[in-house]
């Protein structure tokens, strides 16, 4: 038997996060690898959301303030949870918004633009909503974004560098926003090291979870990052669309939000109805308006899932399966024109391993007719994400196996080498 087929069915028999798989709703015959772009729906979070539409049928109104889980408090009790798996105190993380919207709000809040510092470094690989949201907060503050956003730039189209980086903080720069996990390539920042390199030179520091957030173990607090948004839909499950995250450290609890609305307010003088703003303690100050539950209620559920296997046992289970892909995609695909772009190191990568090939796009629809769900992400990447929760080595060995006959076939020239009109 091939040794790599064996390795896979040794790891899955001694797999402990293997019992989760049951947990989750997975297509019939379907290897599910886009995981890093929308989690699949697990039962406790169909539980947690059958709850809130059963509290709004059954009490109405008083789902607010009654039941198990009155809706007035559930943002902030669920925070508190959040918090654990991003490494941070209870008061400083709040799940609201979205990763767009929190990235107005944190720089509302915290960008303080004088004639000496009014830079926003960000970097030239980063997702384009974190560009738009910082050029038109700029344009909003009167800024100039060719003047006052400076890209980081990368030497290979893929990565980043900490000299890289290093060389953009000038004395110019008030903020630096980076994403943790590059989502095309996956490469893993080093958050500690970059939010000391900032920080010795006075620049505050915030990081787009997006990619990294339930995937990869984080430090918020210790590290002392000023900042960080994230969403709840890829690696945490949380279903399309649903509530977005934000970090604030606990040092910057005094700043007033720079777009305030009355969810932000002291929970105990909300309904005073007055018009003098009272800024609720921590992370629940930077809400806005009111709470989607039912965007928020499937987090809940699936959050206990995080709770019981624990982030350690999450990264490692990770770490073990995109190495394996790539040992696969080495052995069995090195004559397919395939780039492997993902770091090497275990804390240089996320949560997926990116693939470059010149017919990426063509090769990720005939992937999705063999049954295999994948990521296209332009001009040329295809980004596998083998999930710790509900991915076994032998869906990666399943999966490796369906891609090489289709390059063997080359079944992958029936279609054409251009991206759906949703990727």
């Amino acid at each position: 038997m091939d040794t790599m087929l064996q390795y896979a069915k040794d790891m899955d028999q001694h797999d402990q996060m293997s019992t989760f798989k049951s947990e989750f709703y997975l297509p019939e015959n379907q290897i599910y690898m886009d995981g890093n772009s929308l989690g699949l729906m697990s039962k406790r979070s169909e539980k947690t959301l059958t709850q809130i539409i059963s509290s709004w049928r059954e009490k109405g109104i008083d789902g607010w303030t009654e039941g198990e889980e009155p809706w007035f408090t559930y943002p902030e009790k669920l925070s508190e949870r959040v918090a654990k798996v991003v490494g941070a105190r209870g008061n400083e993380v709040m799940v609201t918004g979205s990763i767009t919207v929190n990235i107005h709000q944190m720089l509302s809040t915290l960008f303080h633009p004088t004639p000496e510092r009014s830079v926003i470094v960000v970097d030239e690989l980063n997702f384009p909503s974190d560009i738009y949201a910082v050029e038109s907060h700029l344009k909003l503050r009167g800024l100039d974004p060719s003047v006052s956003m400076r890209k980081v730039k990368s030497n290979d189209g893929y990565t980043l560098t900490l000299e890289a980086i290093k060389e953009t903080l000038t004395d110019d720069v008030a903020i630096l926003m980076l994403p943790s996990v590059l989502y095309r390539s996956g490469q893993l920042l080093d958050l500690k090291k970059i939010t000391e390199m900032a920080h010795a030179k006075g620049i505050l520091v915030g990081f787009d979870l997006a990619h990294s957030a339930g995937a990869v173990p984080h430090q918020l607090h210790n590290d002392e990052v000023d900042f960080a948004i994230w969403c709840h839909y890829k690696y945490m499950n949380s279903g399309p669309g649903g509530t977005g995250g934000l970090f604030i450290h606990e040092r910057h609890h005094h700043e007033l939000p720079g777009l305030a609305g009355w969810f932000g307010s002291d929970k105990s003088k909300q309904f005073d109805m007055s018009h003098a703003f009272s800024k609720a303690e921590g992370a629940g100050a930077y809400q806005i308006g009111t709470p989607n539950l039912f965007s928020t209620a499937p987090l809940s559920g699936s959050v206990e899932l995080f709770e019981e296997a624990g982030m350690e046992a999450i990264r490692n289970k990770s770490l073990a399966l995109t190495q394996y892909l790539r040992d696969l995609v080495k052995m069995q695909l090195n004559d397919f024109g395939f780039a492997d772009v993902t770091p090497i190191a275990d804390e240089a990568r996320g949560g997926h391993i990116a693939l470059a090939h010149p017919e990426a796009a063509r090769i990720c629809k005939a992937l999705k007719q063999a049954n295999v769900v994948p990521d296209f992400r332009a001009p040329d990447i295809i980004r596998l994400a083998p999930i710790s929760f509900y991915s076994s080595f032998m869906d990666v060995w399943e999966m490796v196996q369906r891609l090489k006959k289709i390059m063997e076939e080359e079944s992958y020239k029936t279609f054409t080498n251009e991206r759906n009109v949703v990727a």
